[in-house]
């Protein structure tokens, strides 16, 4: 007696949530078939499949919901052709979400009947609906960019490489086809750079690899997001590769050598500058890469030597000037010992540093930190009063 009054209590519960559900659903399809308040058809649809997880398996709910949306972009659309005002990133959105609601359905369409067979009944027309507009996903995303709008951005990038995988769009081989996805590809790993988000730069990062014209700086960016994960031998594998394809790229080279100076890997760090200048044997940035690790292995007269040949390259380059005072200075140091009977050489060397410290002052006056406590100590050592009570005000200071 009481399974009959659960099961009575049941049924009239559940019939007046099948009335509401049928009324909802005529009135979406009386608003989409007026083309007025389609916002409103969508939002009865969307409220249902929100509401319970059964109405999810009811083909009728998704097909309107589709269909309420595609009729408000094709409105936005005729808007835009005919110059009319319409707002154009409504129009993308509208085109997210019809992707968005087709590929949820299509999993639902696609299951297999009874008797195990997958005869999905919407997706052929809903695929080749959606390839016709999948280009707005791309320029969606682009349009973004230019509103400085990164994260959403990549939501459409996203949205547009999605489709290579989706079984909705099967029979359309995107992967092996379209020749736009690996520079959407690039775009999708320039977005999660702006916003700062590794996982992004790095989930299609093999597919913009393979753009040519764009491969160098995909590979900045995964240096890029593995630094920001710190993971240290996948950024060094990176930048490695990034100077051995691209040696004439200014990004890579600089940070391989900050890379094993921090760490003292000076002959790593030597051979990478022998390589490059063996590849551009005149390159100022090569060079003075290559003074710089001399200077920090304590080989001070061949970074002295490579310092002056920079400096007769370009005499406006200021850290030369700085690389060679340094080397000189540094000579002085084992003289100190003895400094009585290396007078005369240590005073030699603070006067053949002098013009190289003061011509980086010249040529780099905001670099005070460097500059400064070196010119200070060789103005003393000189015995130039003037210039050495000048040096000491501006260290007070």
């Amino acid at each position: 007696m009481k399974k009959l009054i659960t099961l009575t209590l049941l049924l009239l519960t559940i019939t007046p949530c099948l009335r509401a559900q049928k009324k909802e659903i005529a009135q979406a399809r009386s608003y989409i078939k007026s083309g007025k308040n389609l916002e409103k058809a969508e939002q009865l649809m969307a409220g249902l499949l929100e509401k319970d997880s059964v109405n999810m398996e009811n083909p009728k709910i998704h097909v309107l919901l589709y269909q309420a949306v595609h009729r408000q972009y094709e409105i936005g659309n005729e808007k835009l052709y005919l110059g009319e005002k319409y707002d154009t990133a409504t129009l993308f959105n509208l085109t997210r979400r019809m992707f968005e609601i087709c590929e949820r359905f299509d999993s639902i369409d696609a299951r297999p009947d009874r008797k195990g067979r997958v005869r999905p009944e919407y997706r052929e027309n809903h695929a080749e609906e959606l390839d016709i507009i999948r280009r707005n996903l791309y320029l969606g995303g682009r349009f973004c960019m230019n509103r400085n709008q990164f994260a959403r951005a990549y939501e459409f990038f996203e949205a547009y490489l999605d489709c290579a995988r989706q079984p909705l769009f099967t029979d359309y081989h995107y992967a092996e086809r379209d020749t736009l996805m690996k520079h959407v590809a690039y775009w999708a790993g320039y977005a999660g750079l702006k916003e700062a988000q590794p996982q992004h730069i790095l989930k299609y990062a093999d597919l913009a690899l393979s753009d040519t014209a764009t491969a160098a700086y995909t590979l900045q960016y995964m240096a890029e997001a593995y630094n920001m994960l710190g993971n240290d031998s996948l950024y060094l594998q990176t930048i490695r590769r990034g100077f051995s394809e691209y040696m004439d790229n200014v990004y890579f080279y600089p940070r391989l050598m900050d890379f094993y100076n921090s760490r003292q890997q000076y002959d790593e760090a030597l051979e990478a500058s022998e390589q490059a200048l063996a590849h551009a044997p005149y390159s100022e940035l090569f060079l003075f890469g290559k003074s710089t690790v001399l200077l920090n292995m304590g080989n001070n007269k061949e970074s002295l030597e490579v310092s002056r040949q920079i400096i007769g390259i370009n005499n406006m380059f200021a850290e030369p000037y700085f690389n060679a005072a340094t080397a000189i200075l540094n000579q002085i140091l084992p003289l100190e010992r003895n400094a009585l009977t290396n007078k005369v050489a240590i005073r030699q060397l603070y006067s053949q540093a002098r013009p190289y410290m003061e011509r980086y002052r010249k040529l780099a006056p905001r670099q005070q930190d460097k500059w400064a406590p070196a010119l200070y100590k060789i103005y003393l050592n000189l015995n130039l009063g003037k210039q050495f009570d000048e040096i000491d005000k501006l260290l007070k200071k």
